[in-house]
């Protein structure tokens, strides 16, 4: 089986807005900005034989202000400008209770059913709470950028950039496995 390093797509892909102390995902094309820096450091995962999972809550689309051509606009700008191997979203409301909304892990058990992952020796790359608490639930390890929407849940690592997280990914890729017999 593969090992996979899911990447939230807001704030660590691309830049969001703050307002009123919350993360803002961009709604038109032209907002949409790609952190720069991030595509040589998936090219690194993607040589040392990852496969490379964007996952993304995008209640909007639900909620009926980010229409969908435009969410289809910014992720065929995302697939042309990183080397990603598949961008999945949950497009529904916390209210919807859907089983692929983060923190729910459904995003996740969906991308290694596709890509045949081992989740338990996959990554997950974050900002936010939501994506440590569905690494806990399929056994990934949670690497999160520090930032305010870590919250108080599990989560494995907090480091300062991207980049200190592809090096602590590529550090554990490369630690030897103890089995317990």
């Amino acid at each position: 089986m593969k090992l996979g390093v899911f990447f939230e797509r807001d704030g660590i892909l691309n830049q969001a807005r703050v307002e009123r102390q919350q993360q803002v995902s961009p709604l038109l094309l032209e907002e949409f900005k790609i952190n720069a820096g991030v595509a040589p450091l998936l090219k690194q995962l993607k040589t040392a034989g990852f496969t490379i999972i964007v996952t993304t809550n995008q209640p909007g689309i639900s909620r009926g202000y980010l229409p969908r051509r435009e969410l289809d606009r910014m992720h065929d700008l995302l697939r042309r400008t990183l080397p990603i191997d598949d961008l999945l979203i949950c497009a529904h409301d916390d209210t919807d209770h859907c089983p692929c909304r983060k923190p729910r892990p459904g995003l996740f058990t969906e991308a290694a059913h596709k890509w045949r992952l081992n989740l338990d020796r996959s990554f997950v790359v974050s900002d936010k709470w939501q994506d440590a608490e569905a690494a806990r639930a399929v056994g990934a390890t949670s690497l999160l950028v520090k930032s305010p929407w870590i919250g108080a849940a599990h989560h494995d690592f907090v480091l300062p950039d991207t980049k200190a997280v592809v090096e602590k990914i590529l550090q554990l890729q490369n630690s030897p496995v103890t089995v317990a017999v």
